[in-house]
């Protein structure tokens, strides 16, 4: 562990944002094909075709590619034209990927004999893999990598723990983030995070975000970040309200849902009465910020002791 400052909350529980995020990832995520692998060719393919390109079309083109060529052996001994072509075909952008992805296949067969290095740095050693997707490789192929910092990443901690918008904070942050010996899982679930709970547009309720009760942007409504300026709208959003919820509750020991509900909005009932702020308490009781109870005069709501 470096003896720089940390660049996370000095109060920050580490274990539980480690635990929060990886059962958030294993009970459900996106389920892309080179995901249910550790083949360190077919991730590279995966890592190579990703570049600027929306996943949903890579799935198709990633089979076909491997279908053609199951291996770096079979890659290695194709023509580079027709590489080149199946790219062109299939729109994956830049051809000089495709043939920088063939001329690696090359180095694998003839200077690995027919291995893939095992490390980050023996992996840039391999035409046009640059250090993210050599570390990419790396924690997916072999669970060896380093904590992984892409504009998702840095999205994610800008907000949930005010990381300051540097390359070296967001390094030191994610880097103290990940636990040891789990770059697969880690890596896999805090980008999963930015891709769908965490985008420029937060969804944090709706994807039930495992981070909310520590996340900053959460607390205080700020949702910028380092590739998002412009505030996303937060007037009359959920998040809004549950945060009013909260602040309320810290002016009263308890209150029940009659005499919150219109401390919290001043339209509260009929679509958004009684059964709308259950939903938001019950979501709130789930991540630990509130207490709700039953008693014989109905639902009371504290602030979580």
């Amino acid at each position: 562990m470096s003896d720089a400052p940390s660049e996370l909350p000095a109060d920050l529980d580490r274990e539980a944002v480690q635990s929060a995020l990886t059962e958030w990832y294993e009970a459900d995520h996106r389920d892309f094909p080179w995901r249910r692998t550790d083949d360190p060719y077919e991730i590279l393919v995966s890592e190579v075709m990703s570049q600027q390109t929306q996943l949903g079309r890579v799935v198709e083109a990633w089979e076909a590619f491997l279908d053609e060529w199951p291996t770096t052996a079979d890659l290695a001994a194709a023509d580079r034209a027709d590489v080149v072509g199946f790219w062109t075909n299939h729109r994956l952008g830049y051809n000089n990927r495709a043939k920088y992805l063939h001329e690696a296949a090359r180095q694998v067969e003839e200077d690995h004999g027919g291995e893939f290095p095992r490390t980050p740095d023996g992996l840039s050693e391999l035409m046009g893999v640059g250090p993210y997707t050599a570390n990419a490789v790396a924690s997916f192929a072999f669970n060896n990598g380093d904590a992984v910092v892409d504009t998702n990443v840095k999205r994610v901690l800008h907000r949930a723990f005010a990381v300051p918008d540097d390359d070296v904070a967001f390094e030191a942050a994610a880097s103290e983030l990940m636990p040891d010996g789990e770059s697969r899982v880690w890596n896999n679930a805090i980008m999963e995070l930015g891709g769908v709970a965490c985008g420029k547009t937060p969804t944090c309720d709706e994807s039930g975000c495992p981070w909310r009760r520590f996340c900053h942007a959460y607390e205080t409504g700020d949702f910028t970040a380092p590739d998002v300026p412009t505030q996303p709208s937060f007037e009359g959003s959920r998040r809004q309200f549950r945060g009013r919820v909260v602040r309320v509750l810290g002016e009263y020991d308890e209150l029940g849902l009659s005499e919150l509900g219109p401390r919290v909005r001043v339209d509260y009932g009929g679509d958004t009465g009684a059964e709308w702020l259950r939903g938001l308490v019950d979501d709130l009781e789930s991540d630990g910020l509130v207490d709700v109870a039953e008693g014989d005069d109905g639902v009371r709501v504290s602030l979580a002791k």
